[in-house]
């Protein structure tokens, strides 16, 4: 019982897991952000030239 309680304490197969998913969310909401500034300014872009015909 002690054997398998230090193994999994030991064990950081599980934050390696952990690292990756929360590397995946921040680059995640950082497209997210990017993608939401620029579609707003390309849409400005688009109504201009839209009013300008």
């Amino acid at each position: 019982m002690t054997a398998t309680l230090f193994r999994f304490v030991t064990d950081d197969s599980g934050a390696t897991a952990l690292e990756y998913g929360l590397i995946a969310g921040l680059i995640a909401a950082i497209m997210v952000t990017s993608i939401t500034t620029v579609g707003g300014k390309l849409n400005n872009s688009f109504i201009n030239v839209s009013n300008r015909l």
